[in-house]
């Protein structure tokens, strides 16, 4: 399963963010961290601030802070905001897949994309950290 660039840095941002709720970090400081566009960064931030993860504090010396229990929120509460994943919406038709082998592929397939949301869904920020 490969996540979009904008979840990716959301699951960068919130977990950076909650090693240390007390802080505040801007944009530019967790881009520079991760080597990724701070423009895409501070869009993504925006949407976390949105959903409650982060809170921002404009100004000089402003910047972002985790603002959940990082004991409650796992990495799939943060990939929901950015994508929907599930695994009906995750497979794409290919050719071959209405042979019968390509259908008991399709299972195996479907089966994975399930596991890889449940493991998403049960791993906490904190556990990650």
């Amino acid at each position: 399963m490969k996540l979009q660039k904008a979840t990716q840095y959301g699951l960068y941002a919130v977990i950076e963010l909650a090693r240390d709720p007390s802080r505040q970090l801007s944009a530019i400081d967790i881009a520079d961290k991760y080597s990724i566009s701070s423009n895409h960064l501070a869009k993504v931030l925006r949407d976390l601030g949105r959903a409650g993860l982060v809170d921002s504090v404009r100004g000089a010396g402003g910047g972002y802070r985790f603002s959940k229990n990082s004991k409650r929120v796992t990495l799939m509460d943060i990939i929901n905001i950015f994508e929907s994943i599930n695994a009906a919406n995750t497979l794409s038709p290919e050719p071959g897949d209405e042979t019968d082998i390509g259908k008991a592929l399709l299972l195996v397939r479907k089966e994975i994309d399930e596991i890889t949301q449940a493991t998403f869904g049960s791993i906490t920020i904190d556990t990650l950290l």
